[in-house]
C-alpha cells in the first residue's frame, strides 16, 4: 500500500515494491504548494478515469499505474494506486508533471482531512 507523506514543503508518494513494479511506477515527490484541493472518493476503482499507459489494470479489483484522460482540451495525467473496496484520497495538483493523484487508504477521510488542514 502507498504511503502518504506531507511535510511543510513536500508532498510525498511512498509505493510498494509491488506497486512500483506492477505500475511501473516511481515514488512521487511534489512540493506542498503544488496541491490544489483534495477529495476522497468512495470507490477507488471507479474513479480512476480514462486509459492505463503504463500500469496495470485489473477489472474490478486493481489499478496500478499512470492513466490518461481528456479534459479541458488536454490530456490529464493521473498517477493511480487503488483496489477494490478501498476509498481513495484525489490529490489534485498545480504546476507539476502530474495534474492528479489518486491513491487508495483505507482511512481516506482522516489523510484527505490532514492534507487540506495542512495546505
Amino acid at each position: 500500500m502507498a504511503t502518504i507523506n506531507l511535510t511543510p514543503t513536500k508532498l510525498s508518494i511512498t509505493f510498494s515494491t509491488y506497486e512500483k513494479i506492477a505500475g511501473l511506477l516511481r515514488d512521487v515527490s511534489v512540493p506542498a504548494d503544488s496541491v490544489a484541493s483534495v477529495s476522497v472518493e468512495p470507490d477507488g476503482i471507479g474513479a480512476a478515469r480514462g486509459l492505463r499507459a503504463p500500469g496495470l489494470g485489473v477489472p474490478g479489483l486493481r489499478k496500478i499505474g499512470t492513466w490518461r484522460h481528456r479534459a479541458d482540451g488536454r490530456t490529464r495525467r493521473t498517477v493511480v494506486s487503488v483496489r477494490r473496496g478501498q476509498p481513495a484520497v484525489r490529490i489534485q495538483l498545480r504546476g507539476t508533471s502530474w495534474d492528479q493523484l489518486l491513491i487508495g487508504h483505507d482511512d481516506a477521510r482522516a489523510v484527505a482531512n490532514e492534507l487540506a488542514a495542512r495546505g
